[in-house]
């Protein structure tokens, strides 16, 4: 039987007892607190619409619902997305800011995340216009530009208390990748390698170019690697080179996700957190690991 989630964000919760109660008495089933006023779950609902149903109960409110299996929710891999997705920022932009052309490099990124552009000749034509940067003013502004996604550290370090494996697998660069996925926690990280001359940038990236494909290849390698079927697996991500691992995934979700992502994703989130990864699994607020 299915069970329909609701999660909302936790440093503004909106998951009032009155809204879960109106949807109850719609769709039945039994409820299940999982994180007082932030995530509940509708344990086998009466309605078969239950998912349409509740959303049309929360309607403007902040909160996501999502429908889940009952069987194998607790995944054994994430692959996850770093740009918008772990991390707040775009790092290609964030480092255009350093030469003052943000704008005109976060245009062809937006085109390139909802899908309108080639990545590859995206990339190509972003990283020349960051030619001459140096190394350290790269640093600082990995160092000083560069926030956390809220509940992205306790999503992975749960799941790898829990017994999962988790990959950072970005579009963007290993400058990043590395360093932030190793903060944040992850087994491993792949991302692009930027080419420099000395300490500066030649603008140009190593080939072979980390794309969707990369992404697909590298949900499927791990999980083979692993002995895991893609039903053990989770993705998550918000661009368009992000979507063929997400509907690859067991469980693919779009976080904060351009539209072409959002309309094809089997599970996504306009208002919460990643914590809400956890609850899609069934974690409750007792087993998540923050450290």
């Amino acid at each position: 039987m299915p069970i329909l989630v609701l999660t909302t964000n936790p440093a503004n919760p909106k998951l009032e007892a009155e809204l879960v109660r109106a949807i109850h008495a719609q769709i039945g089933g039994s409820v299940n607190w999982l994180h007082q006023s932030i995530a509940v779950e509708f344990k086998e609902p009466k309605a078969p619409q239950a998912l349409q149903i509740a959303r049309q109960v929360i309607g403007d409110e902040k909160v996501d619902a999502n429908l889940v299996p009952d069987q194998k929710r607790r995944k054994k891999l994430l692959i996850a997305d770093m740009d918008s997705t772990m991390i707040n920022e775009e790092c290609i932009d964030e480092l255009g800011a350093a030469l003052g052309i943000k704008d005109q490099i976060a245009q062809i990124t937006e085109r390139a995340m909802r899908g309108e552009l080639d990545f590859e000749q995206a990339l190509d034509e972003r990283v020349l216009l960051l030619k001459g940067l140096d190394l350290d003013a790269i640093k600082e502004v990995r160092r000083e530009r560069i926030t956390y996604a809220p509940g992205g550290r306790v999503l992975v370090q749960t799941m790898k208390a829990y017994g999962a494996y988790t990959a950072l697998v970005s579009g963007g660069f290993t400058l990043f990748a590395d360093y932030f996925g190793k903060r944040i926690g992850f087994d491993e990280s792949t991302a692009n390698i930027l080419e420099f001359d000395g300490d500066v940038l030649t603008g140009t990236v190593a080939r072979p170019i980390v794309d969707k494909d990369t992404k697909l290849a590298k949900l499927r390698s791990i999980s083979a690697g692993r002995e895991l079927k893609l039903e053990d697996t989770m993705a998550v991500g918000d661009g368009a080179n992000d979507l063929m691992m997400i509907k690859a995934a067991g469980m693919g979700v779009a976080i904060h996700a351009k539209p072409v992502v959002a309309e094809q994703a089997q599970y996504q989130f306009i208002h919460s957190d990643l914590s809400a990864l956890l609850y899609l699994q069934g974690f409750e607020e007792a087993e998540l690991i923050r450290q």
